[in-house]
């Protein structure tokens, strides 16, 4: 059996951790993407006017160290907040998804990934 991290019993590279608003995460969580471990840790966080930008940090930095992590699916208006995180963010997997956000549109120019993969592409 794959050695766990954090207690999950989910294997390696299996989940996708999701950072958005309420309206965002309920719907992945209903499409079934929702995991609790037995430490009741979950692979989510639902962002609202009450959440800091630290617990926004930490939460980010907890899904990216993860082994049972595959995907961060995180709402472009969340991610602009801890954008220099993400910015910084150099591993493939788990590869970090940014999606729009139910009030914002999505902004390519913005998208960090995005960006990146254009650049060793060499698309302006």
């Amino acid at each position: 059996m794959a050695q766990q991290q954090q207690g999950t019993s989910a294997q390696d590279g299996s989940l996708i951790a999701l950072i958005g608003d309420e309206d965002t995460v309920t719907g992945f969580l209903l499409a079934g993407v929702g995991h609790k471990d037995f430490r009741q840790n979950t692979n989510y966080l639902i962002v609202d006017s009450k959440t800091t930008t630290k617990e926004i940090e930490s939460t980010f930095l907890s899904f990216s160290q993860r082994t049972d992590v595959a995907i961060i699916i995180i709402a472009q208006n969340v991610a602009n907040e801890i954008r220099h995180l993400i910015e910084r963010y150099d591993k493939a997997i788990p590869a970090i998804l940014e999606i729009p956000a139910k009030d914002q549109p999505y902004d390519p120019s913005q998208d960090t990934m995005l960006t990146r993969v254009k650049t060793l592409l060499g698309i302006q």
